[in-house]
């Protein structure tokens, strides 16, 4: 009988333990202004956004949501039509929000997390960044100064970054979210070609991976942090062998690259003209405003003889395709991105990086910042 008892009591004690809730996280507040509005939660997760949850809100705009805590630090966001909030979860907080309709996306009020806190910080900071990009571009400036005066304002921006948030605090949350910002849809720091930025991805690697080793976030970080250091490592002094056919001329190397109709096209069949050779990568935030500032150039010089040979590093194939399809002088893409043998037989060590070839096939200028390019193209035309 009292065998029975015991199992009896065992038995409800498992029943009871099996209903009990794991620990979650709780997304609360109110949203004035949105009545008949649908409120959704979506997690911001590595392979894209994930719809997690919805309600349509009522006249108080009140609103909750409970989700599973997640197993290291995640991202996600509330939105209400094209509106996003951003924020993080690394525990079972409650995380307070409060907004209006018309500025739900910068003017929110937010308890519960400091890292929450930061995160807003950093989104009102990119907000203003891209608006002082904005109107820069519509400035009516020359392109040339449009360019000089974008990297200023995409520099600083960085280095406040870093030195606030990324290095004051590399393994909170906020210091992850401010890696992945982007201006006008590509990313401010970058992790595969610039030394400096992949400092910043280092030590939030490092953080994240000593406190969640097992984090599919701390994998994806590492892995990007040792592809940025092998791009970016100094080459080993040593005899290279040259693809058979590169060298066609004593003083310039051959790019034999597809273009974006995919047919290759020579550095070398350009003899006769000024070349000006432009290792670029159409991915970077400051790309935009470097190719208004070369079609500036091209419009006034195409006719007398200047001819542009682009040479994209982009990954991604379709993106440079796009990209590409209305600049009006030769584009070509080299698949092996920062591996590229010409990266290395030109020397290139950050993008955008420019030569100037003068009308005998033999390489002239190595455009830095102290190169006044149009004067550079004048002299040998």
């Amino acid at each position: 009988m009292k065998r029975n008892v015991y199992m009896a009591v065992a038995l409800l004690a498992a029943g009871l333990v099996s209903c009990q809730k794991e620990p979650g996280f709780k997304v609360e507040g109110e949203v004035s202004g949105a009545a008949d509005k649908m409120l959704y939660l979506e997690q911001s997760g590595l392979e894209g956004i994930v719809p997690l949850d919805s309600v349509e809100l009522d006249n108080s705009g009140t609103f909750r949501f409970s989700q599973a805590r997640p197993m290291s630090p995640e991202y996600y966001r509330l939105r209400i039509d094209d509106k996003v909030i951003n924020f993080s979860v690394d525990s079972t907080e409650t995380v307070t929000f409060k907004a209006d309709y018309p500025n739900f996306a910068t003017a929110y009020q937010v308890e519960g997390s400091e890292n929450n806190t930061k995160i807003k910080e950093l989104v009102l900071l990119q907000a203003d960044l891209q608006a002082n990009v904005d109107r820069l571009s519509q400035s009516g400036l020359p392109a040339g100064d449009i360019q000089d005066s974008l990297m200023t304002l995409v520099n600083a921006y960085k280095d406040q970054v870093k030195h606030n948030y990324i290095f004051k605090g590399p393994n909170m949350t906020y210091a992850y979210f401010a890696l992945f910002q982007t201006l006008n849809g590509y990313m401010i720091f970058d992790p595969l070609t610039n030394r400096e930025d992949i400092k910043c991805f280092a030590a939030v690697a490092t953080s994240l991976n000593n406190q969640y080793p097992h984090a599919d976030r701390s994998r994806n970080l590492y892995n990007m942090v040792i592809k940025g250091m092998k791009n970016t490592r100094k080459p080993q002094t040593k005899e290279m062998e040259l693809p058979e056919g590169v060298v066609k001329e004593a003083s310039i190397i051959d790019i034999p690259l597809m273009d974006i109709q995919g047919n290759v096209r020579h550095l070398t069949d350009l003899k006769g003209k000024v070349v000006l050779i432009d290792f670029t990568a159409y991915s970077t935030p400051t790309s935009g405003a470097h190719n208004l500032a070369l079609r500036e150039i091209y419009t006034k010089y195409a006719a007398q003889g200047l001819e542009i040979y682009q040479v994209s590093l982009d990954a991604n194939e379709h993106f440079w395709k796009t990209a590409a399809d209305n600049l009006p002088w030769i584009c070509v893409r080299d698949p092996q991105g920062s591996y590229s043998t010409y990266v290395n037989l030109y020397g290139v060590t950050q993008l955008p990086t420019a030569f100037l070839v003068n009308r005998n096939n033999e390489l002239s200028v190595r455009v830095d910042e102290k190169t006044n390019l149009e004067e550079a193209i004048k002299s040998l035309l």
